[in-house]
């Protein structure tokens, strides 16, 4: 078990992120794992054996990334090691800066206007930004707030607790694939199968696990409603066409009082999907932006409660 390093790795993100300087120095983890996803995609999605061949790649990436994991965590022992382990383990978690990129639609909305959270929202959303209303822009940011608070940052921190940082890099890989080529279009549709479905297995525990903290995090903030947040995911979660976003995106509809999902447009194409929550589709706003940042934050520091009660005690024990 490696509860401890991901306990540090989930404090050290929280208080310094990844570093923009260091970003633009040397790029991310999910950067570099992007250009070889981007450049197999070139290069052999095409003929007859595209599903063969996302399967291949998919399987690289697991090899590749588990064995940089291993490297990292193991090539310089004692305090250094550990040291060295926390900081790369913080880099694959996305908590202060999934907070960071969702408040920028909030204060775009309320200072700028529609245009303005149209252009903030098409930095975390891939639906067409274009025909969201005010209303939409913000349930869109809500909606990424709590399907990446499950994928960006409860799961890595749980496969990095139980698998090192392996574990957390073989999960970014397969979610960053997931995210590249995962989508069912006439190009990746075949090619990003093997991706698409690995994501949704590797993502079934830390999507209960969220909705759970989501609940949770209602009970401690001021308008928020445990019992609904609940409600909203044993009558919601299953309906929705992923089988993973739904369960914290009706802990957070419910939580909030509001409706989320439900139709929306990708490349110009309609997608249904099931409405989450009991809110009537009252026109949200980039206030209800904030209280969903306000709840996301309780659930953070739930999840450290959580990690580090457990690390805790394994120390002791």
């Amino acid at each position: 078990m490696f509860v401890q390093l991901a306990f540090l790795a989930l404090l050290v993100e929280l208080c310094i992120g990844y570093p923009d300087r260091l970003y633009r120095m040397i790029g991310h983890p999910v950067t570099w794992i992007g250009r070889l996803i981007a450049w197999a995609d070139r290069r052999f999605n095409r003929g007859d054996s595209r599903r063969l061949a996302g399967l291949a790649l998919v399987v690289i990436l697991v090899i590749l990334a588990g064995f940089a994991g291993w490297v990292v965590q193991n090539l310089v022992p004692g305090i250094a090691g550990m040291v060295l382990a926390v900081l790369a383990g913080s880099s694959l978690l996305a908590q202060r800066s999934l907070a960071r990129h969702v408040e920028a639609v909030a204060v775009a909305l309320e200072r700028e206007g529609l245009e303005a959270g149209r252009r903030a929202v098409s930095m975390i959303v891939g639906r067409d930004p274009d025909r969201l209303d005010e209303a939409g822009v913000a349930r869109a940011a809500i909606e990424s707030l709590a399907e990446n608070f499950s994928d960006g940052v409860v799961a890595p921190a749980l496969w990095m607790a139980l698998g090192g940082l392996p574990g957390a890099a073989i999960y970014k890989a397969i979610n960053t694939a997931d995210s590249m080529i995962g989508h069912l279009t006439p190009r990746h549709g075949a090619f990003g199968e093997a991706a698409a479905r690995l994501d949704d297995l590797v993502n079934l525990p830390a999507s209960r696990l969220s909705a759970l903290l989501l609940i949770a995090g209602a009970a401690l903030f001021p308008g928020g409603d445990p019992g609904r947040a609940a409600r909203a995911v044993r009558r919601d979660a299953r309906r929705h066409r992923s089988p993973n976003a739904g369960w914290p995106e009706a802990a957070m509809a419910g939580a909030l009082g509001l409706a989320l999902a439900g139709p929306r447009f990708y490349g110009g194409v309609e997608t249904g999907d099931a409405i989450m929550g009991e809110g009537g589709r009252r026109a949200a706003t980039a206030a209800d932006i904030r209280r969903a940042l306000a709840l996301y934050r309780r659930a953070s520091t739930l999840m450290l409660v959580l990690f580090g009660s457990a690390a805790l005690a394994l120390l002791l024990a």
